[in-house]
């Protein structure tokens, strides 16, 4: 079964945050990918902040467009997850990161 978007908010600079019902979440940006016939209306500032979520779970502008959710839920998958540094004391009282 293919992952559905829960929520979306558009950001500024034609960015999503998106939220799948499997707990992937994230931000994706699509300012190099709203060109051709159906996407480049998107580029209007005001038509991209009125995307919503259809019946099917997927992302679409109110021209139609609909961005599919198995390409944004890759992306966001496959980024890592911030690793947390951590840093400790040797024994020369400075301090090192493993």
């Amino acid at each position: 079964m293919l992952p559905r978007v829960v929520r979306v908010a558009p950001l500024s600079k034609y960015r999503l945050e998106v939220a799948f019902d499997d707990g992937v979440a994230g931000t994706i940006d699509l300012v190099g990918q709203l060109s051709g016939t159906v996407f480049e209306p998107l580029r209007d500032e005001a038509l991209f902040r009125q995307v919503s979520i259809d019946e099917y779970g997927a992302v679409c502008g109110p021209n139609g467009a609909d961005i599919a959710p198995d390409a944004m839920h890759a992306e966001l998958a496959a980024k890592p997850a911030k690793a947390c540094q951590r840093t400790e004391k040797n024994t020369s009282g400075t301090s090192a990161t493993p």
